[in-house]
């Protein structure tokens, strides 16, 4: 979902499929990816190569992906380092962003992520505030205090706070989108499915690997 599209109108279209295999060719810079005019720090030690996901729990294209996204992630190379980064293009994606940042600091993103996504796409639930995550995340098993408490912390504060400055450093423009290595952009609008941006991530893996 591009970021100028993030209105009720265009959430409540929802339906774009993202996962049609398409043509296999060799990516070209420009067109399938943008290479970043400044390289952005990355966060891996020597020898490995950071993948980031930018999405944002409301975005209906970011729920497509993620059962695929999660199934490339169990598979992915040895030398790849993941990062979920939650975008945040108006204030009232904040209470969402910082959630994330929550499930990860309590170690609870593989239990509560995908259930998120449920609940907001599946269930219909508005989630969009700090109290309406609290209760909902206090029914699936983390207590609404200690959620609260994390929500407000200043480690949340800052994780969040890092998500968007590295969601501008890479002028990302809609979700869901990936970073290759703090150097590479893509996302669906440049490759036509999120199928293809992951091919797209993979070639850059490889050029990464030799140097480039």
């Amino acid at each position: 979902m591009k970021r100028r599209d993030f209105s009720l109108a265009a959430l409540a279209a929802a339906g774009l499929p993202v996962m049609a295999q398409a043509p296999a060719k060799k990516p070209e810079e420009g067109v399938d990816y943008l290479a970043l005019d400044k390289r952005v720090p990355t966060e891996v030690g020597e020898g490995k190569i950071e993948l980031i996901e930018f999405f944002w729990y409301s975005c209906p294209h970011c729920n497509a992906f993620e059962p695929r996204f999660s199934s490339w992630v169990k598979n992915a190379p040895k030398d790849v380092v993941v990062k979920r980064v939650p975008v945040r293009f108006r204030d009232d994606f904040e209470a969402q962003q910082r959630a994330y940042y929550v499930f990860e600091s309590l170690g609870l993103v593989d239990a509560l992520h995908g259930k998120l996504f449920h609940a907001i796409h599946t269930e219909r639930q508005q989630l969009s505030t700090a109290a309406a995550l609290a209760a909902w995340a206090d029914k699936n098993g983390l207590p609404e205090k200690k959620f609260t408490d994390t929500f407000n912390s200043f480690g949340v504060a800052t994780k969040a706070r890092r998500a968007t400055q590295l969601q501008e450093a890479f002028k990302v423009q809609g979700v869901p989108s990936l970073g290759i290595a703090g150097r590479f952009y893509t996302d669906g609008s440049l490759t036509q499915t999120m199928e293809r941006a992951l091919q797209v991530a993979e070639f850059l893996f490889g050029e990464v690997r030799r140097g480039r």
